[in-house]
């Protein structure tokens, strides 16, 4: 983010990472081990905002978007068949819901790039128009056939970050305007206001995360981290699961 001071914003995309992935962990502990204390899962509200904002940031600045997409999904679906061989039951982890954005996400960069390209195409700004509403409605669709986590607007939340990010070549001024991380984070905060109405709940605690994602640098950090996050999800539950079937086991 370019208009963010380096002085103050000293929190590096994997800084942000680490924070949600303790975040998560420190949820899921007091959901399987201390079910009904709240500060668990109060603290545990820091994690998604933060992977969201993340999976726009990666929509952004990934050159191999198709990797990107494939990735986050197939983890999707091997999460899927696991849960199914251990539980019988579907399951449409957040990585689906992340799935589901950033088509959303590609769709609207594919839509801003016609509307903003020096030799403009009516017929290029209405097919992409089309794909972006049509894109939004699978989201919508597929929230209402199956239980995904985090629901539509779990979906939209990275979509409402990327709705202000400049498209890529874009020498609009329009977009230099907008394209700040403030304005990014209104839209994320939408997203959790619209998770609070739709669950009620805890969920609204969701909104500590804002205060971490001011102070983002806007750079990536010094390692590549990104694969550790997409197995610490899967991996921390198993071992967590594991050993509460131990402690019942031995009681």
């Amino acid at each position: 983010m370019s208009d963010c001071r380096s002085k103050i914003c000293f929190l590096s995309g994997n800084a942000l990472k680490i924070i949600a992935a303790i975040s998560m962990l420190i949820d899921h502990i007091g959901l399987i081990f201390f079910d009904g204390v709240a500060i668990f899962r109060i603290l545990g509200r820091i994690a998604f905002p933060i992977f969201a904002f993340m999976i726009a940031e990666g929509c952004r600045y990934t050159r191999h978007k198709l990797r990107y997409f494939l990735t986050v999904f197939g983890m999707g679906i091997a999460y899927l068949a696991v849960f199914y061989v251990y539980s019988g039951m579907v399951y449409m982890s957040i990585f689906i819901t992340f799935s589901l954005s950033i088509i959303m996400i590609y769709a609207l960069q594919l839509f801003k790039g016609f509307c903003f390209e020096n030799d403009r195409s009516l017929l290029k700004i209405i097919l992409s128009g089309a794909a972006f509403v049509s894109a939004v409605l699978l989201a919508f669709f597929v929230n209402k056939i199956f239980e995904v986590d985090y629901g539509f607007f779990g979906a939209l939340a990275p979509l409402l970050v990327a709705l202000c990010h400049k498209p890529p070549n874009c020498r609009s001024e329009f977009f230099e305007k907008i394209d700040r991380l403030e304005i990014s984070l209104v839209g994320l905060t939408v997203a959790i206001i619209g998770l609070y109405l739709t669950y009620g709940g805890i969920r609204l605690f969701a909104l500590l995360s804002i205060p971490l994602l001011l102070l983002y640098s806007g750079k990536r950090g010094k390692k590549n981290m990104k694969y550790f996050f997409y197995i610490f999800y899967p991996v921390h539950i198993l071992v967590l699961e594991g050993i509460y079937m131990l402690l019942q086991i031995i009681k």
